[in-house]
Parts: structure tokens; C-alpha cells; sequence
């Protein structure tokens, strides 16, 4: 038998079977950097721009799982934009002040902060900052995103640092800004105030107590049947540490109040209450009696004396107070609790706190100056024992409010802060609006952040720290009066410009206040503030910040991208901004993604050793896995990651790689400007396979735009597994391998696989891009221009072959294809039976009662042989056998017999036939006159 190896043809591609990911994704980078990649890409010259803006992680660490979620999401949008025409620029921005930073860096520096200047902290804040920043953007390159690097924005940049300095300025003049004293979320261990966005909720253990406050002044007329001298108001706290900021008692105006008589004493609840009151008292059933009754409003403006402080508790009506716990009585420090200082504020209580920074009593609460708030809680509860006003003690397990950065619980706490007035000139209502005109992606996104902006109390921008932006503003020392001046302002914005925010530090308010300027009140004495802003403030106004300020940028974004805590965070701050500043939201649509957990579904934390670091993952996997993963994954929930599911993903990128390998290889001969062939003259197979490419292209195109990319990921799985490489491939390779090389059949199967090739390079491209440019690299020089360097400077392609979408075609090809399963597994029967090897052994006939079925197989009689990849196939009428096989799609009406080959298996393509020759005794038909050819050109 003679040796034709030589005479196949071979497939030839540098393009590996091993990927290696890990070795060579660096090598990619390089060649991005050679590129200017990291300066920016996608610059399209007068096309419509699509901007991305980039919330701003902090840079306080290396990056984690989460982040890289978000940061790939990011660059698949960007990709996707930029390579469909878009001028689609991506600017990545870092978070540079704040808490997370200044903690870590205090930190390190021990005792030594004490004897340093707030500059100098923040000096040493910048190197902190500075370091991680490059640390993560290197980190962020490694992922495979582009963007530009070399000019990312930063909230320490001066000219960033100078656009929060003017919106602020901006924001005071309007009156959107006001110094007031007032509660907020403080956190004793960090010594600053919180925003909502910086409180977590955690389980926590707290003292519940029912205090008796003894009355001392009640309306005339009420209670006329019980004696003043016995009578006390009951209340119920979980906070026993406020009781020595006690102002007043809180009663509901419609609620029902009884007076209870329990032995010789008189205490007030609320009537539906009474039967829970009891029950924590301890009062059995025929111990206590109603005696009185009364509605709340009757009520107001009783007088109660504090339990152990000498001095009044006024008693107040309000709507706030319910009926779901306690007594029905409210006991009311208007410097600890929100709804306490709003009421207070009606009845002209004083914004009593005594309690410092460290969450210590000061010098107001005599007997317990210098304790905790939270050593306080039990001695006050035996304080109250002690003096007989202790009704109930019990322990509760419930929910409370903890600081984000140091874990530990937080107090209400009255100190004067700077707040950002919601409410000042209908700027809720017109965030409502905004955010109507959104588009929110998943839609629940919509009611989330609705229902938080309606439902605010209020936004304090005042941070007592060192590192971040001053809150650059003067008051009078005298009054507290705020100085709005333009004069101020200018003056202001001069200092920072010239000496950066550290010049603020260094300055007193006379170095920015007008010569001689007096206050209203006379008084020529001023205070500079010295607190910084909220750092959500910092990023919030971001959109003025960069999107106003780049010339490659524009305002409004057209997307922001953040998880879905950021509705309470970035997203929402950004929008009270937008509207402020600008009349309107700073985004067109936001987009959500949910968190990262481990492969059980748990939270990664480093003390419960389930964290993941895709930094180790890429050393394992590579990057492309990992985003492979990222797209196959519903993000828009909670995502789960672990090895195992990295290690099936490998298996997935494995068969998009080999079939692109395969494609490659067997267009190592083909000329497009010389060799395309007219899809006029497709064969069938190779017109479905075309159509098939174009459908799905389109497919991925809409679920690109439409942020579905789990939806990408399983056409692109599908396409590339089983419509390619189960379907086309499996029945193209005979063409491709014997067929003559330039013959116009094998010509016609490579422009279809040359077209595909064009076109899912670029589909990938978003995803799998360390991939897609190693494919570009080993494309022929004549299958891309001279322009197209990169897979990013090309375009989404839109094929200049017109075939229509032919239904009837597509369907035809279903039928085939499940008639050839159906052929394979009737010689499974063979293969085990060790009667046959190879498929191209066998021999079927086939029986069929569906005469649409019968007209197709009789149409394709001449190639079904090939398409099965089997030797021999004949269709008959009449009853099949009984040992016929059925097909399991019994829509086919489909019965198949099986036998071994009794043809002759041909030397060169492996095919059995009835009859070799005549060009060579061992060469079939067709493969008798390609030898003949190639050995005529050879001696030639």
C-alpha cells in the first residue's frame, strides 16, 4: 500500500494547542503597552461616544474577588462598545482619602501619630495611597483590562481635590449645605461621624429596662382618680446609657394611656400594651388594676421628674412612637436619637449630649465622667435598682448598627456637623424624578434606590479625620453663624490652587476672610473649619470632577457599574450631587452586580480562611478563565467561585480554543482576496453553517448590548461546541483534509471558516481578550490591513457576504443532524461489539414512514454517507426489519439497520467503497485523480 500522507493537506497554524495562560497573558500585556493601550484605546474619531464612568475603589489594599467581578464586567463593556464603532474611552479612578486608609495608616504608625502634625499624617496618608494604587493598577492590567493607566483619575489629585473643594463651595452658597448640631451615627473607636452608607448591622446583646419616671405636673382633669404622689411613667429602652441625657417622654396623640395600680404605686402605659407591660413587670393576673384612662394628647406637656438627676423630663406627643414593643412611652434625649431630636426641636428642647468623642461621659454626668457608654450600661441598670425605679431587666439578641471600618457598635451621638439639606429646594423630589428617568439594570435596582432617597433623614459631610478633603469653610466663634462670602469663596479656591489642601491646614480663617470682616453679630473672631468631608462626598461629585473636566469624557455617563450595596453608597451620593450641581442624575443607566462568595455560598472573610485571591487564581488558570468565568455567571446575584468551578471553566475555554485552532489551521493555504468563493456556490452544509454564524453573531451582538452575558457565554459555548465542532467540523474535515487544495468545494468550506474566524475573534474579544490578541498575532498578514495591529483596532464584524436567514434550510439541517445521532448510535451496538472501529466501517440503511424526512434524505442520498461518516447509506421503502433501531427522536419516524462495511477501504481517505480505482487500485474515486493531479504537477 502506497504512503499519501504527503499528499492530505496539512494543517498548519503557530497558534498552540496548549495555552499556557499563565506563562503567556504577560506577554500580551507587553504587547498592549508596546500598542498604548494603557493609554487609552478605542479613540474612533467622530464617532458617538459611550462612556463608562468608573467608580472608584479605595486604594488601601490588594484587590479581591469582588473587585476583579467588577473591573472584568467593566472591560467587557468597554470592549464590546469600542469595538463596535463607539468612541468608547475608559478612565479608571482610585479612592484615595477617607477612613479604610487613615485607619491603616495610623496603624502602622503607632504612638509616633501622637507627635505629628495632621500634615504630616497626611503626608504619610499619600504614600499609603500611592503605593497601593500602583499595586492594584497593576494588578487590574493582569485581569486584561485597558483603559488608561497612565492617566487615571484620583480623588488626591489637586485638580480632583480642587473640583470637590468648588462643589462644595458651590453647594454652601445655594444652601444645600448648613452647620448644625445634631445627632448622627458616631463611632467611638474611629472618634468620626458615619454616613448611612458607612453603618453595617451586625447581632448584638443589649440591656432592655423599664424605668419608672416619677410624675410631677398632669394636666388638670386627668387622672382624676389617681394620686400624683404615686404616680410614675413607664418606659422602655434598649439604650440604658442615654438615660442621663433624658429630656422628655414621647406618648402617641391617638394611642389610649391607662394608669395601673400595682400594689400602693400608679404607673402610665399604653392600653394595648398593658398585658406586655405586665408580663415584663412581673405583675400577675389580679395584682395590677386600671384605674384610669386616657388619650394621649390629654397628655402633653406633663412633667415627669428624672429618675436620679435632679431636673425635669418634659412629656411630648409625637407620631413616631408605636405600639409593637415597650410601654408605649418614649424615653427622649434629643442629643442621642434622630426622631428625639426632631421632636425636641418642636418642643425647644436643648441638643443635650454628654458624652465625648471617645464615647466617654464628660463632665455634665458627674457620676459616671470618664466611663463608657457601654461600661455605663450595667451600672446605671444598678442604679436604678438601687433607687427602686427598675421594673424589668432583660437581655435582647437583636440587630444593631455598627461602624464599617472598626466592626465595633456605634452610638447617636449630638455634635455640629455639616449636613447636605435633601430636602432644600425640592432636591428628594427631584432625585425622585431622576431616578424615574434611569434606566436600572436589574429593574429592582429602581425601587431599591427609590425607596432610600425617599426615605433619608438627612446626609452629614463631616468627617472629624486627618486625610481627606477640609471641608473648607469659616464660622463666627461668637454666634456659629456660617460666613458666605464670594470673596471667601474665591479667596478659598486661590489657597488650594496655590498651596494644594494641605494650605488650608496651615492657614487660619483670617488668611481667607476679607480685611476687617465683621460678623452680623460683631463679632470679629472666626473659626476655620478643620473636619473633612464625607468620602462619599469625594466620589459622589466624580461626574464633576472627571466627566466635566476630560475632553475624551462627556456628562452624563451613560453607565455606572458597582455592586449592590453602592444604591446606599456611590450611585445614590452621586445622584443628590448630580441634581444639586446640575439639574440632573449623572448616569443614563446603572448596572448592579452582587457579591462574591466562596463555593458554599458563604461570605470570604480572612478569619473563616475562605478567601480567594484571583491574583493566585490567574497563576493557576490564567486571566481568560477567569473572565471566561466572570461572563458564564449570573451577576446580577450573589456569585459563588472556588477551583472546581475555575477547573470546569478551563474545560470550556479548552473547546472554544481548540475549534479556533482548528479553523486556523486549515486556512494556512487560503488567499481571501484570491480564494473566497461567492456564497452563490456554497454547498448546502456550508450555506447552513454561514447562516448559523451570522444568526448567533447577531445573538451575541444583542445580549453584548443588553449586559447579558451569561447569555453571551452559553451561545458562544453552544456555537463553538456543538453547532461547530460536534456539527460542521465532524462532517467538514474529510473536505478539507482529501478534497483537491484549491478545489472549489474546500475553498468554499474555507471562506465560510474564514468569515467565522473574522468574526468571533472580534465576538470574543470582549471576553476572552489575552486570547482573542493571540489569535490576531497569528492571523496571516493578508487576512487583516495594515491598521489592524490589534484585535481592538478592529471592528464588530458585519459580514459584506449578504445570505438570508433561510428557515427551511435550518430545518432541513436539524433533521439531518438528528438522523446522523440517530446513525450513531446504531452502530454503537458494532463498536462494542468489536464488529467495527471506525464509524467509516460501517454500512445503515435507512426506513423512514415521514415523507418530509424521505424527500430530504433522498435529496442529500449521494452525501448522507459523508455526513454520517459512514461508508455506505441506502434509504427504503416498505416495513423495517425487526431488529431495526429506532431513532430516539420519534419525530423522525426514523429506523435504522447497521452492518459491518463489505467494501474496500480506500489508502488516502479511509472511506470504504464498493470498488476502487481505476486511477489506483488503492485510491477511491474521489481520491484517485487529486494523487494523479499532485504527482503530474510534482514530475512537471
Amino acid at each position: 500500500m502506497a504512503e499519501y500522507k504527503s499528499t492530505v493537506n496539512i494543517t498548519q497554524t503557530s497558534f498552540p494547542m496548549k495555552a499556557n495562560l499563565p506563562q503567556t497573558e504577560p506577554e500580551r500585556q507587553k504587547l498592549w503597552e508596546k500598542f498604548g493601550f494603557y493609554k487609552g484605546v478605542f479613540k474612533r474619531e467622530n464617532a458617538p461616544k459611550y462612556v463608562l464612568h468608573d467608580g472608584p475603589p479605595f486604594a488601601n489594599g490588594d484587590i479581591h474577588m469582588g473587585t476583579a467581578l467588577n473591573k472584568i464586567l467593566k472591560d467587557i463593556i468597554v470592549k464590546y462598545q469600542g469595538l463596535t464603532g463607539q468612541n468608547a474611552p475608559y478612565v479608571p479612578g482610585w479612592d484615595c482619602h477617607g477612613m479604610p486608609i487613615e485607619h491603616k495608616v495610623m496603624g502602622n504608625l503607632g504612638s509616633k501619630a501622637k507627635t505629628m502634625t495632621k500634615v504630616e499624617i497626611r503626608q504619610e496618608c499619600k504614600k499609603y495611597a500611592e503605593k497601593y494604587l500602583s499595586r492594584q493598577r497593576d494588578e487590574f492590567k493582569r485581569l486584561g483590562v485597558l483603559g488608561n493607566f497612565e492617566h487615571p483619575y484620583m480623588t488626591m489629585d489637586p485638580t480632583y481635590e480642587l473640583a470637590i473643594v468648588k462643589a462644595f463651595q458651590q453647594m454652601l452658597a445655594e444652601g444645600y449645605v448648613t452647620r448644625r448640631l445634631r445627632p448622627i451615627h458616631w463611632c467611638p473607636v474611629c472618634q468620626t461621624a458615619l454616613a448611612e452608607a458607612e453603618v453595617e448591622y451586625a447581632d448584638h446583646d443589649s440591656l432592655a429596662v423599664t424605668v419608672a419616671f416619677p410624675a410631677k405636673q398632669i394636666p388638670a382633669g386627668v387622672f382624676p382618680n389617681t394620686p400624683l404622689d404615686h404616680l410614675s411613667f413607664l418606659i422602655w429602652t434598649t439604650t440604658p446609657w442615654t438615660l442621663p441625657a433624658n429630656l422628655g417622654i414621647s406618648v402617641h396623640p391617638d394611642f389610649e394611656y391607662v394608669t395601673v395600680q400595682v400594689g400602693a404605686e400608679y404607673y402610665v402605659v399604653a392600653k394595648t400594651l398593658l398585658h406586655q407591660v405586665a408580663t415584663m413587670c412581673g405583675w400577675k393576673e389580679g395584682e395590677y388594676k386600671v384605674v384610669d384612662e386616657v388619650i394621649g394628647q390629654k397628655l402633653d406637656r406633663a412633667l415627669a421628674r428624672h429618675p436620679f438627676i435632679d431636673r425635669d423630663s418634659l412629656v411630648m406627643v409625637g407620631a413616631h412612637v408605636t405600639a409593637d414593643a415597650g410601654t408605649g412611652l418614649v424615653h427622649t434625649a434629643p442629643g442621642h436619637g434622630r426622631e428625639d431630636y426632631e421632636i425636641g426641636l418642636k418642643y425647644d428642647l436643648p441638643v443635650y449630649s454628654p458624652v465625648n468623642e471617645g464615647g466617654r461621659y464628660d463632665a455634665r454626668v458627674k457620676e459616671f465622667e470618664g466611663v463608657s457608654v457601654w461600661e455605663a450600661n450595667p451600672k446605671i441598670v444598678e442604679k436604678l435598682k438601687g433607687i427602686g425605679k427598675l421594673l424589668s431587666l432583660e437581655t435582647i439578641h437583636h440587630s444593631y448598627p455598627h461602624c464599617w471600618r472598626s466592626k465595633n457598635p456605634i452610638i447617636f451621638r449630638a455634635t455640629a456637623q455639616w449636613f447636605v439639606e435633601l430636602d432644600h429646594q425640592d432636591l428628594r423630589k427631584k432625585c425622585l424624578e431622576e431616578i424615574n428617568r434611569v434606566q436600572w439594570v436589574p429593574a429592582w435596582g429602581k425601587d431599591r434606590i427609590h425607596n432610600m432617597v425617599e426615605g433619608r433623614a438627612d446626609w452629614c459631610i463631616s468627617r472629624q479625620r486627618s486625610w481627606g478633603v477640609p471641608i473648607t469653610a469659616v464660622y463666627c466663634k461668637t454666634c456659629g453663624k456660617v460666613v458666605h462670602d464670594d470673596q471667601l469663596s474665591k479667596a478659598t479656591i486661590e489657597l488650594i490652587k496655590t498651596k494644594g489642601l494641605d494650605g488650608w491646614f496651615e492657614h487660619q480663617a483670617q488668611d481667607v476672610l476679607p480685611k476687617n470682616y465683621k460678623c452680623s453679630c460683631g463679632s470679629i473672631e472666626f473659626v476655620k473649619e478643620e473636619d473633612i468631608l464625607d468620602v462619599w462626598f469625594e466620589s459622589g461629585v466624580s461626574h464633576m470632577a472627571v466627566l466635566e473636566t476630560r475632553e475624551e469624557l462627556t456628562w452624563p455617563a451613560n453607565l455606572y457599574l458597582e455592586g449592590g450595596d453602592q444604591h446606599r453608597g456611590w450611585f445614590q451620593h452621586a445622584l443628590w450631587t448630580g441634581v444639586a450641581l446640575k439639574g440632573h442624575a449623572p448616569f443614563k443607566t446603572v448596572l448592579t452586580h452582587g457579591w462574591v462568595l466562596d463555593a458554599q455560598g458563604k461570605a470570604m472573610h480572612k478569619s473563616a480562611g475562605n478567601v480567594i485571591d484571583p491574583m493566585d487564581l490567574m497563576k493557576q488558570y490564567g486571566a481568560d478563565v477567569l473572565r471566561l468565568f466572570v461572563s458564564s455567571e449570573d451577576y446580577t446575584e450573589d456569585v459563588s467561585v472556588g477551583t472546581e468551578m475555575l477547573t470546569r471553566m478551563s474545560e470550556a475555554y479548552r473547546r472554544i480554543r481548540n475549534t479556533f485552532r482548528f479553523i486556523l489551521g486549515n486556512l494556512s493555504d487560503f488567499d481571501p482576496a484570491k480564494n473566497r468563493v461567492d456564497p452563490q456556490n456554497f454547498l448546502p452544509i456550508d450555506r447552513w453553517a454561514f447562516i448559523e454564524s451570522q444568526k448567533t453573531l447577531s445573538s451575541l451582538s444583542e445580549a453584548y448590548g443588553q449586559f447579558q452575558f451569561t447569555k453571551v457565554f452559553h451561545e458562544l459555548d453552544y456555537f463553538f461546541s456543538v453547532t461547530l465542532s460536534a456539527g460542521y467540523f465532524d462532517i467538514l474535515k474529510d473536505r478539507l483534509y482529501t478534497f483537491e487544495a484549491n478545489s472549489r468545494a474546500r475553498r468554499a468550506a474555507q471562506t465560510v471558516l474564514y468569515d467565522i474566524l473574522k468574526s468571533y475573534v472580534i465576538a470574543v474579544a470582549p471576553i476572552l481578550s489575552f486570547t482573542a490578541e493571540e489569535i490576531w498575532q497569528s492571523l496571516p498578514e493578508n487576512f487583516k490591513s495594515a491598521q489592524e495591529k490589534s484585535v481592538f483596532d478592529s471592528l464588530w464584524s458585519r459580514s459584506t457576504q449578504e445570505v438570508s436567514v433561510d428557515e427551511a434550510l435550518a430545518q432541513d439541517w436539524q433533521s439531518i443532524f438528528s438522523a446522523k445521532k440517530a446513525v450513531s448510535k446504531a452502530l454503537e451496538g458494532l463498536r462494542q461489539a468489536k464488529t467495527i472501529g471506525s464509524s467509516l466501517e460501517g454500512e445503515v440503511v435507512l426506513y423512514t414512514e415521514s415523507d418530509h424526512l424521505k424527500k430530504l434524505l433522498q435529496k442529500n442520498i449521494s452525501d448522507l454517507r459523508y455526513y454520517f461518516l459512514v461508508s455506505k447509506v441506502e434509504l427504503k421503502d416498505g416495513q423495517a426489519p425487526a431488529d431495526a433501531i429506532p431513532a430516539e427522536d420519534a419525530a423522525l419516524k426514523l429506523k435504522i439497520v447497521a452492518n459491518k462495511s463489505g467494501g474496500y477501504k480506500c489508502a488516502r481517505c479511509w472511506n470504504y467503497y464498493d470498488q476502487l480505482g481505476p486511477e489506483a487500485a488503492d485510491l477511491c474515486h474521489r481520491c484517485g485523480p487529486v494523487v494523479q493531479k499532485l504527482q503530474t504537477v510534482s514530475k512537471g
